[in-house]
């Protein structure tokens, strides 16, 4: 783990209108909610862990995740005994965590609510942490002030979000895929990165934590997302069921061509599988840390 003291990239991180314009409306979130679950959820769960451990969750802490999904980190939270509180703002993403909370007999309560604006009192909980949740928000700067409005004087505001774009094997591959059967698939603009990489500067993220009131910030860059996958087609499903704007990248493609991406997937899966069949793609993580 490192403080980062480099000047910050301004320009990175203020491109409010741009980030806007690329927003998913919570209905594509709904819309993906399943596939999420199935596809994605489980595979976070070493990341989590590992987070919460720097983060210094203990058992009967009081622990908030915003924006959480089927429950990435707060599900590992609860399993390590903590007292959660797991908010998203679509319905269909709560209704699964309740499920798989439920299923689990996890200390682990749910509500839907927007992290822009959280209905919730001030200085209540002794960690509250993100994971690839908050940093897809429009207007990051104000939902990291919420968080740290609602988490106690001398609580850990925790925030994971994914580093250098250039290194997300995963998303590369993808569109390589897609390119060789549709050539001129042009996939996310390198000019116009998506929300996903507003944070990948570690200083940009560094630069938001403090401005967002938090003391004894550090980014820890040493940790990475593993997507573990062993044909095509599960690539294809994580992609997809990660985020809305995958799909809306491939809307217009003929199911034929579809089919088609997920065979040349399968034959890079096949590229760089392991002896048991199993491929591994990773992408940078930068973890930040600070206290409220």
């Amino acid at each position: 783990m490192r403080d980062h003291q480099r000047a910050p990239n301004v320009a990175a991180m203020t491109n409010t209108q741009h980030e806007t314009e690329h927003t998913a409306p919570v209905e594509a979130w709904d819309a993906i909610a399943a596939a999420y679950d199935e596809h994605v959820t489980a595979g976070e769960s070493d990341l989590a862990e590992a987070a919460l451990r720097l983060a210094g969750l203990r058992a009967g802490d009081a622990f908030l995740d915003v924006a959480a999904g089927t429950g990435g980190l707060s599900l590992p939270a609860a399993r390590l005994g903590a007292k959660v509180l797991a908010t998203d703002w679509s319905p269909s993403m709560v209704d699964l965590f309740n499920a798989r909370a439920t299923a689990e007999g996890l200390d682990a309560a749910s509500r839907v609510m927007d992290c822009h604006a959280l209905d919730l009192t001030d200085d209540t909980f002794d960690v509250t942490g993100s994971q690839f949740g908050v940093m897809l928000v429009p207007d990051q700067a104000r939902a990291l002030r919420e968080m740290v409005r609602v988490t106690r004087p001398g609580g850990r505001v925790l925030l994971i979000a994914y580093g250098d774009p250039s290194r997300f094997e995963a998303l590369h591959t993808f569109v390589a895929a897609a390119q060789v059967v549709v050539p001129d698939f042009e996939g996310p603009a390198d000019d116009e990165p998506l929300l996903e990489f507003q944070v990948a500067d570690p200083d940009v993220m560094h630069h938001r934590l403090t401005e967002a009131g938090l003391t004894e910030v550090v980014i820890d860059t040493e940790h990475e997302e593993r997507v573990n996958v062993r044909s095509g087609q599960q690539l294809w499903d994580w992609t997809l069921g990660g985020n809305p704007i995958p799909g809306m990248l491939v809307a217009d493609l003929s199911e034929s061509q579809r089919s088609d991406i997920v065979q040349v997937l399968d034959g890079l899966v096949r590229e760089r599988a392991d002896r048991t069949g199993t491929a591994v793609f990773t992408a940078p993580v930068n973890i930040g840390l600070g206290t409220a």
